[in-house]
């Protein structure tokens, strides 16, 4: 993982701050915002970015552990090259598919809404303790289960994180994108947030353009392992 990694992650995030205004907007009008307080935002955010940064550091475990695990088998470095190549081309796939969707050219995929907060247990539970009294804690928590919201933004994010080498590269990568989804959605019933939804088309735009550059950053990567084998 190298520092333009990280500052592309954190560039999709502030750059899909537009989609996020849309997405994740009304739900911090409906709690946050009610309590008049800053920290309630604060709380709420922190909630979804340590949601993002599990998220990362699972998808980058996995990856690295399935590597890890053919090598034991015997594969060696062949074995673990071969696993690395098909999640950097998978990850790849995944962000192009969802890029070419950001600009209008394909319909985002409906299995993205199999991630639903809804189907984590308790959830319900807290969403009624934060309608009847929203406080820091159900605020945190509330952000946490929010993190899963069934977006194609966020999941692109969690794509990238699978070739990431390791749990904690794909933590640091998700980290960077949670930071930079922050500052549109703290900025949320200012003047800021309305110039931000006023460019909204231009700013899908460029997250898209940024997820198939990354895309295509991951497929360069893969192909001289790929050639070297046809």
């Amino acid at each position: 993982m190298q520092g333009l990694d990280l500052y592309s992650m954190f560039m999709l995030g502030l750059l899909g701050t537009g989609h996020c205004l849309g997405m994740c907007g009304p739900l911090i009008f409906a709690f946050p915002s009610r309590t008049g307080k800053f920290a309630s935002h604060l709380y709420y955010h922190l909630g979804r970015t340590v949601t993002y940064v599990v998220v990362g550091a699972l998808m980058g475990g996995i990856g690295a552990g399935l590597a890890g695990l053919a090598n034991a088998a015997g594969s060696h470095l062949a074995g673990v090259a071969r696993i690395q190549v098909f999640f950097s081309l998978l990850a790849a796939a995944f962000l192009m598919i969802l890029g070419l969707s950001r600009l209008g050219l394909l319909r985002e995929p409906a299995w993205l809404s199999v991630a639903s907060p809804d189907k984590i247990p308790g959830y319900r539970k807290v969403l009624k303790s934060a309608v009847a009294q929203p406080r820091p804690v159900e605020m945190f928590l509330l952000g946490l289960m929010l993190g899963l919201l069934p977006c194609g933004l966020s999941f692109a994010a969690f794509a990238r994180a699978l070739p990431a080498g390791g749990a904690v590269p794909g933590a640091m990568m998700l980290m960077a994108f949670a930071s930079g989804t922050v500052p549109g959605l703290l900025l949320l019933g200012t003047g800021a947030s309305g110039l931000i939804r006023r460019y909204q088309k231009q700013s899908d735009i460029l997250a898209g353009l940024l997820m198939i550059y990354m895309a295509v950053a991951l497929g360069a990567d893969a192909l001289p392992a790929v050639l070297s084998r046809i």
